[in-house]
């Protein structure tokens, strides 16, 4: 090829280059117009200002994105969106990438926290639930204005002053009830077995949400005291409740704690003082920094000195500050743990409050007990709606992060009398108790409170002893009661059954199957009418323990029920009458 020949070919290949290149604009300018759909408008892209990217870290830059981000939204999104759930959906996201126990807060819950926490709140003392479109007394607190004034469990309340509670939600009656100490509500009751409606006129008074709701000593001269909650006045009832038990010479202590969620930190720390000698480390918060960290002792002398056996009850609902306590006392070896693995939880929480209707709940520190354990669940590290969904925002002492999959080697630990110990999980008991199994008609009896609606009645016609046992008359009565009310549910039989109906109907052989399908729903109605006989013994017990606390209180309920049939109360009294298998355990 000759130089010539070389160039024109150079030269034709540039011109069939640019052709290529015409004809491609061509084609991309008109496609992107001739393809648009008739009424569909194209995005217009505004010009981008001058690029400035975020310094990495630099909080402030992102700080800058976000308001921008924001300001674009609220001044040029096609429809008008709200300002305020638009900034707190940012925020909640921002949330999202933390552990599942640090929220922002609005009032609401930001007050019930603080109420929780003070343990006090002006009003009239009860608890209430929303029954068939009506507001429901579940019971009077022992000591408050409706207790006093003889407002009973049970008892329907039709109007607040002169407003009907048909279909108010128990948030909504809860704040007519409420108000300041001194001023009066009129509330109109239906009763079981009373024809007429009854008023009563209540003065509202300052309530006080005891942490102790019972103490006592068994008949085997054991003393028994439950804490439901660590908050401000906690320590302060329960060592008063144990001077009066060392008073009357109880020969050892059972501490019940399970369902107890937790709490304030300070109150943990008072509260492990009771049993712990002076100056023994009870907890220490490792923040994110190594100056970060913090310990906190065992302060003055134990009311329940080191010498007086004790057994700590505990459950999976047992968290947070509970499990500071349980796990120091594990640790010292000064008592032991009898129930079934705790909660597992172990962040330390700080509350901010960042306006007056915003609060910040944030996690700020992992604790440990004094084995060097830091009990949190690994399941429980990150937001899932399933595992936070009984978890209060009145905890303000969560618990921690462990980012390992399952426990090992380097988990085990001990005890300062060389017992192992294990980290990664809760708190585990030094003797276990299986925690009670209901069965699907068990479950449904206890979600849709048939026994409470079943005692509301028949205390109403009948006077009963606390000494009462359920006999198979009332059991007739109340199985009859269920059918008046039209109780039922589906079986895990029935729910099988009936996917394979809908199965047989989507293949076009309903009829082909139809005498197979009859027979095994017969026998699931027959199984389903034997569940009740197999329930017998979980029957009577509820329907105890329900007539109890409707007749008797919580006192009835303690000396009835949990003292006398509790496998774990049982098992505890069982070790603290043979010291002998006491000391073996806790030796190790």
């Amino acid at each position: 090829m000759t130089p010539e020949q070389k160039s024109n070919r150079f030269y034709g290949l540039i011109a069939l280059f640019v052709a290529l290149i015409a004809v491609g604009i061509i084609w991309f300018v008109g496609s992107s117009e001739a393809d648009q759909p008739a009424g569909v408008a194209q995005a217009q892209i505004e010009p981008k200002p001058p690029e400035t990217k975020p310094e990495e870290g630099n909080i402030y830059t992102y700080t800058k994105l976000f308001d921008a981000i924001a300001w674009n939204i609220n001044s040029r999104y096609m429809e008008d969106v709200n300002t305020k759930d638009l900034i707190y959906s940012g925020i909640r996201g921002m949330m999202e990438i933390l552990d599942p126990f640090s929220v922002m807060m609005e009032k609401k819950s930001y007050e019930r926290l603080m109420e929780s926490t003070h343990g006090k709140y002006e009003g009239l003392g009860m608890a209430i639930d929303s029954r068939d479109n009506y507001i429901v007394v579940m019971s009077p607190l022992e000591g408050t204005p409706a207790f006093q004034m003889g407002i009973q469990a049970g008892d329907k309340i039709i109007k607040i002053d002169d407003k009907s509670t048909f279909g108010l939600t128990t948030e909504d009656a809860a704040k007519l009830m409420r108000g300041p100490k001194g001023t009066t509500v009129v509330l109109t009751i239906q009763r079981e077995g009373i024809p007429s409606l009854i008023e009563y006129t209540l003065k509202r008074d300052v309530i006080q949400i005891h942490s102790v709701p019972f103490y006592g000593v068994t008949e085997e001269g054991l003393g028994y005291v439950r804490l439901s909650t660590f908050a401000e006045d906690s320590e302060k009832e329960l060592r008063q409740a144990i001077k009066e038990l060392k008073d009357k010479k109880v020969k050892g202590l059972i501490f019940d704690l399970r369902s107890n969620g937790g709490g304030l930190l300070d109150q943990a720390v008072k509260v492990a003082s009771i049993f712990l000698d002076e100056n023994r480390l009870v907890v220490y918060t490792q923040g994110r920094s190594p100056q970060d960290k913090f310990e906190y002792f065992s302060q003055g002398k134990p009311v329940y000195g080191e010498n007086l056996p004790l057994v700590i009850l505990v459950d999976g609902a047992t968290a947070s500050a509970s499990e500071i306590v349980s796990g120091a006392i594990q640790d010292w070896d000064r008592g032991l743990i009898v129930g079934s693995t705790t909660y597992g939880k172990g962040l330390v929480q700080r509350v901010f409050e960042i306006n007056s209707d915003v609060a910040l709940k944030l996690t700020t520190a992992k604790y440990y007990i004094p084995s060097g354990r830091c009990i949190q669940k690994p399941e429980k590290s990150s937001k899932h709606p399933q595992l936070i969904a009984s978890t209060k925002d009145e905890d303000i002492i969560t618990d921690s992060i462990i980012t390992k999959e399952e426990p090992t080697a380097e988990e085990v630990f001990h005890t300062i009398g060389g017992r192992v110990v294990y980290g990664g999980g809760g708190v585990n008991p030094d003797l276990t108790i299986e925690p009670e199994k209901y069965n699907t008609f068990e479950v449904n009896l206890l979600n849709r409170q048939m026994a409470f609606d079943f005692a509301v009645r028949y205390t109403a016609e009948n006077k009963l002893p606390m000494d009462f046992e359920v006999t198979d008359e009332m059991l007739q009565e109340f199985k009859a009661f269920l059918k008046e009310r039209k109780f039922d549910y589906k079986t895990p039989t029935e729910v099988y059954l009936d996917s394979l109906t809908q199965l047989a109907k989507k293949d076009g052989k309903e009829e082909f199957y139809k005498d197979a399908l009859q027979n095994l729903k017969q026998l699931a109605e027959k199984q389903k009418e034997e569940e009740f006989d197999n329930s017998k013994e979980m029957i009577k017990e509820h329907l105890k323990d329900v007539i109890l606390r409707k007749l008797y209180g919580e006192k009835g309920f303690y000396e009835g029920i949990v003292l006398k049939t509790h496998p774990a109360v049982l098992k505890a009294k069982e070790l603290l009458l043979d010291q002998k298998q006491y000391k073996k355990l806790l030796e190790g």
